[in-house]
């Protein structure tokens, strides 16, 4: 697993347990995310912890496992985007990990296109960056008539462009990359949708512990027994007490792919859930107690508050 320190942003380097030590000393806490200088995530993580040591990692993993080590301090994650929705991926990792949701932030995302200087968009024949960014642009690529490359994020794009001088490919990336790797901004507000907001978690080792009635929500994953109506039952414990949700997503169910109902075999799921309260409100309490007695399992995943960037 590669650490990375960010005083060294530009170049990288190993984490090594001596960085750890330099905490106290500069009281900053070290933020760590999937990406590399140049990246969309690097700019919500320098607006939202202005001070913090920013410590990339080339997987999403890797900056979980990081904070789980106790070499971060909290785990950037990008969970969905308003003209995509959701990163499916992120909701397994947040299952597979020991870590907990203590603050939620949306960010508007302008992404621009991006080619070598003298470059034109009808020179193009090939685009890179990360697939939920191309998703974004789906219909401005579309229009271009060009072939469509993933990679890990536009900023890797972008450095490929520069470093092997390609001048039939651009890349959709941030304008912090362009400057980095020395390309011209073809076209800013690329994406297909305005504004284009994509909402990050923010995860650490230790739970936020609200006071009752301050504004946060809560996320929590579950899954269900078998039987008719259990879904509609899990969901009207938070009706009842008037809890507003904010959000329904499922997953397969990986440990337990297929349930029977009646004499059919059918795929079997997992539910997050967010709610507009804190686990310090005693509805939020009842609708929890409620929920587990018919739930297989239940993962209260954070308490958190919601800010805008």
């Amino acid at each position: 697993m590669e650490r990375w320190a960010s005083n060294d942003l530009l170049v990288g380097r190993p984490l090594v347990s001596t960085d750890l030590s330099l905490e106290t000393e500069r009281s900053s806490v070290r933020v760590t995310y999937q990406g590399s200088p140049g990246t969309v995530i690097e700019a919500m993580v320098l607006n939202a912890f202005p001070n913090c040591i920013a410590a990339p990692q080339k997987r999403s993993e890797g900056a979980l496992e990081t904070v789980q080590s106790s070499l971060a301090d909290k785990a950037v994650l990008t969970i969905e985007n308003s003209s995509i929705g959701s990163f499916h991926q992120s909701y397994d990792l947040l299952l597979s990990h020991n870590l907990q949701i203590v603050q939620e932030v949306h960010m508007d995302v302008e992404l621009c296109l991006l080619a070598l200087p003298g470059v034109q968009k009808d020179d193009l024949q090939t685009i890179f960056s990360h697939p939920q960014d191309l998703a974004q642009c789906e219909h401005s690529l579309s229009n271009l008539g060009v072939s469509k490359k993933n990679v890990d994020h536009g900023a890797a794009g972008a450095e490929i462009i520069s470093k092997q001088n390609l001048r039939g490919a651009g890349v959709i990336g941030s304008a912090r990359a362009a400057e980095l790797y020395g390309l011209n901004i073809l076209e800013c507000n690329f994406q297909d949708a305005s504004p284009n907001v994509t909402r990050y978690l923010v995860l650490a080792r230790t739970a936020n512990i609200p006071k009752e009635y301050e504004q946060y929500k809560t996320s929590i994953v579950f899954g269900l027994e078998e039987g008719p109506g259990t879904l509609h039952k899990a969901l009207v414990a938070f009706w009842k007490r008037d809890l507003n949700l904010t959000k329904i997503e499922s997953r397969p169910n990986r440990g337990k792919p297929m349930r029977t109902l009646g004499t059919e075999k059918q795929f079997n799921y997992i539910f997050y859930v967010d709610f507009e309260a804190s686990v310090a409100e005693i509805p939020a309490q009842n609708a929890l107690k409620e929920l587990e007695e018919i739930a297989s399992f239940l993962r209260v995943l954070g308490c958190y508050p919601s800010t805008r960037i």
